[in-house]
């Protein structure tokens, strides 16, 4: 049923993997989810895959050339961003993921960008996937998904509360179909309490959450960050929270529902920065100005540019990097405090030394003095970054008839296991037939399926 083992075995077998398998160590993990010994032609053939498709930094005889969730098999049930994405995140580490969608397909398939059922969003967020279409209205298409559920480890929803439970697939049913079944929940406001029944959408929970108040302008008015900003840090934190129940599972056996709302997630980012004035419940000290007024872009000669100078030292080095030396030794600016009673007075000079200056000169001189900044990039300058090029963080994924498409890879490093390259997101239904097949439908079997529109395959 996994993309990997199929993909890695046809490569095995037509000889397009050109590693060896010197140094290769087959992880303990991978030989008791799937049943097999370490010298399985399947197995091998994996792990070259892994090493194949790798940009691991680590390419020492040591290094584990599977991926850190190597044969953890996902069943994704979500849709828009923040369960899409936990998913992706988990794919980037090496999971096997079906995305299940209905047969209109997944809404993001057509929000921005797009190139026949693809959009940009859908790629960046549903890379490295394989795609089934289900009609879950029609009892074959559930009992495809059944089969689904007792194989996999993980499953991930953010249907509304209840409706996965009206669909016959809430945690209890889940459970008795597999009781090692990992059951990732994403909500709005939570499963239950007095919002828990509103749609909601990213905007929504920046509101409720204080994000939106973070944004004031000059009028105290508050604004939105002109990102799905609730949405991706959902996604962060269902991830984090997934492999953290894979990791009780392995040291107790017990698998567990986990909850996730977006709510949550976005009070929590927010907190300690955006809520420090709030954190002290007793005897509170005086109201600090709010962090988020502190910050702002500042104009140079040719562009802008984001300083920072929390530090004494950094604020001096800020000084003499564009020539004012008598500002750097002021003791009167020692502190965040005395800095921030003095803002009318150092700010408007260094403002003008910035306007009167241009870009590489400014950044020459950060980095001569140790001062913190760095360029506003517009959006189509962001790929080709220096920092952003040398990190390799935006790969080009070859996706067939679509062409080439960017995308970044997973964002954390590994020193000692694989990295995967970005892999291309599924058309709809693109893995239908195949995965029917993996299951042992047969021939007649998935035609009827098909005929009857309970599961859907690319034409």
């Amino acid at each position: 049923m996994r993309f990997s083992r199929s993909f890695a075995l046809c490569a095995y077998l037509q000889g397009e993997v050109r590693h060896g398998t010197a140094g290769v160590r087959q992880g303990r993990s991978d030989r008791r989810l799937t049943g097999r010994g370490a010298s399985d032609p399947v197995d091998i053939a994996r792990a070259l895959y892994a090493a194949h498709t790798s940009c691991s930094l680590s390419q020492s005889a040591e290094t584990f050339v599977t991926p850190p969730l190597a044969g953890i098999r996902v069943v994704d049930l979500s849709q828009i961003v923040s369960g899409p994405m936990a998913a992706c995140i988990l794919a980037d580490q090496g999971a096997d993921i079906i995305k299940v969608e209905t047969p209109g397909g997944d809404p993001v398939r057509g929000l921005g960008p797009k190139k026949g059922d693809l959009s940009a969003m859908f790629i960046a967020v549903n890379r490295g996937k394989q795609g089934i279409a289900l009609d879950l209205k029609q009892p074959a298409a559930c009992a495809v998904l059944r089969d689904l559920i007792a194989r996999a480890d993980v499953l991930i929803e953010n249907f509304r509360p209840g409706v996965i439970d009206r669909l016959g697939f809430g945690w209890e049913a889940c459970r008795a179909l597999n009781p090692r079944l990992v059951f990732a929940s994403i909500t709005g406001f939570g499963p239950d309490g007095p919002y828990s029944n509103i749609r909601v959408y990213d905007p929504v929970v920046q509101a409720v959450s204080g994000l939106a108040a973070t944004q004031v302008d000059g009028e105290g008015r508050p604004g939105l960050i002109r990102s799905l900003i609730a949405d991706k840090v959902t996604a962060l934190t269902a991830a984090q929270a997934i492999t953290a129940a894979l990791f009780v599972r392995e040291r107790t056996g017990e698998a567990q529902r986990v909850d996730i709302a977006m709510l949550d997630a976005a009070v929590a980012f927010n907190w300690p920065d955006g809520m420090y004035n709030h954190g002290f419940a007793d005897d509170p000290p005086p109201a600090f100005p709010e962090y988020g007024a502190m910050m702002r872009l500042w104009a140079a000669a040719d562009g802008q540019v984001a300083i920072g100078s929390l530090q004494d030292a950094e604020f001096a080095a800020l000084m003499r990097a564009v020539g004012l030396d008598d500002l750097a030794e002021d003791p009167r600016l020692r502190g965040v405090a005395g800095r921030m009673a003095l803002q009318k007075e150092w700010a408007p000079r260094l403002s003008a030394a910035l306007k009167a200056t241009d870009l590489d000169t400014l950044m020459t001189g950060f980095v001569r003095e140790g001062a913190v900044g760095g360029r506003v990039n517009a959006l189509a300058q962001v790929p080709g970054d220096p920092q952003v090029r040398h990190n390799a963080i935006v790969a080009e994924i070859d996706h067939g008839a679509t062409g080439r498409v960017r995308s970044p890879r997973g964002a954390a490093r590994f020193g000692a296991t694989a990295q995967l390259a970005p892999r291309p997101a599924p058309h709809l239904g693109e893995h239908s037939v195949a995965i029917l097949r993996e299951l042992g439908r047969d021939d007649e079997t998935i035609a009827a399926l098909l005929a009857a529109g309970a599961v859907k395959s690319p034409d």
